[in-house]
């Protein structure tokens, strides 16, 4: 990982309270790749006793996020869609895979594999990024 692309997943992923309260585990964070997981818990489970969408959507994008954020501004989503092919439940291991597609100026397409146990994949997930003039924030003390 480069220096530049240490300090802004650095920085995000220690003020990013959303994904830690998720239990989200960063497996790597590379520049223009990243892999997360997240174990499937109770409360994340909708009427059906499914994974409930936005959780598999979350996941996808703090690895998009990791994965975007490999300079010293903040990289936002410009966009994001998701496909969800199988449906998951409690217990389940999910890994989210990004990868960098392309990148043109302050734009950049990645695409983010959702799988589960036994490496199926449940949902493909595309963000369009988009880098701003904003630094990465200083550190705080949460």
């Amino acid at each position: 990982m480069t220096e530049a692309a240490s300090v802004g997943n650095q920085a995000m992923m220690q003020r990013d309270r959303a994904s830690a309260s998720l239990g989200m585990i960063v497996l790597r964070a590379e520049r223009c790749h990243s892999v997360v997981s997240m174990v499937v818990r109770d409360d994340m489970l909708n009427g059906f006793d499914v994974t409930h969408g936005g959780f598999v959507f979350a996941l996808a994008d703090t690895a998009f996020a990791i994965a975007c954020n490999d300079s010293h501004h903040v990289t936002l989503a410009a966009g994001a869609d998701i496909t969800f092919l199988k449906p998951t439940t409690t217990g389940q291991n999910l890994t989210a895979t990004a990868l960098l597609r392309v990148k043109s100026g302050r734009s950049g397409i990645y695409d983010v594999r959702v799988t589960a146990d036994n490496d199926v994949t449940v949902a493909e997930f595309r963000g369009r990024s988009r880098t701003t003039n904003l630094p990465i924030p200083a550190r705080n003390h949460l």
